[in-house]
């Protein structure tokens, strides 16, 4: 089995547009998608705005998304090709609540692409790339947190000479492959090989 997991370092920079393009280049590994959304107080970690991730009687949820034209991120993986879509919510700080159940969900698929950072603490996946964008100077604590593991950064803005960020240290970072993802494709060719090689040494069962 594959474990994909792609991540960022603030919102709105392509992660899912990554997640999908990966699905979508490697249809033959019947992806199952992840999407991961912590919340807090009715707002969105994901944004920062008001959401509806929050449920009124848990403190997590996991919804599987059927649809491919509902337009929300996990109903896109399905458009992309995934197999099955999951979108999990849980409070900020309480993902090991759901660790379990989400463990349970890649023991029964064939492969797994997850769209979070923070759930790095629990899982070692054969491939972390993190999206980062040197000209946007958000950069949340759990992308810094797991940095020095990226296998892979993709560039989603200018190349990184001169970011804007505070307190990142490019050493973390200045050994890792780079790749430029931009639209409409998100995922150069260069990245899609270098992700099947990656996932190969892992996981006898990909193979390009």
């Amino acid at each position: 089995m594959a474990i994909v997991v792609i991540g960022g370092h603030t919102r709105n920079i392509g992660k899912t547009s990554v997640v999908c393009a990966l699905i979508s280049a490697m249809p033959e590994l019947g992806w199952t998608g992840i999407k991961i959304t912590q919340y807090g107080h009715g707002v969105c970690s994901a944004n920062g705005e008001p959401c509806d991730c929050e449920t009124a009687d848990h403190t997590m949820a996991i919804s599987e998304e059927r649809d491919p034209n509902s337009g929300t991120d996990s109903s896109r993986y399905l458009a992309a090709g995934a197999v099955r879509s999951l979108w999990v919510r849980t409070r900020q700080g309480q993902l090991a609540e759901v660790m379990p159940r989400i463990r349970r969900e890649i023991a029964a698929a064939e492969n797994v692409i997850i769209e979070s950072n923070s759930v790095l603490r629990f899982l070692k996946p054969g491939l972390f790339a993190a999206v980062l964008d040197p000209e946007r100077a958000d950069f949340k604590p759990s992308t810094l947190r797991y940095l020095d593991r990226a296998d892979a950064i993709l560039l989603s803005g200018s190349e990184l000479r001169s970011p804007v960020w505070t307190g990142v240290s490019l050493k973390l970072i200045e050994s890792v492959p780079q790749f430029r993802v931009a639209p409409p494709t998100y995922c150069s060719p260069e990245f899609v090989e270098f992700a099947a090689k990656r996932l190969t040494a892992h996981s006898g069962a990909v193979s390009r």
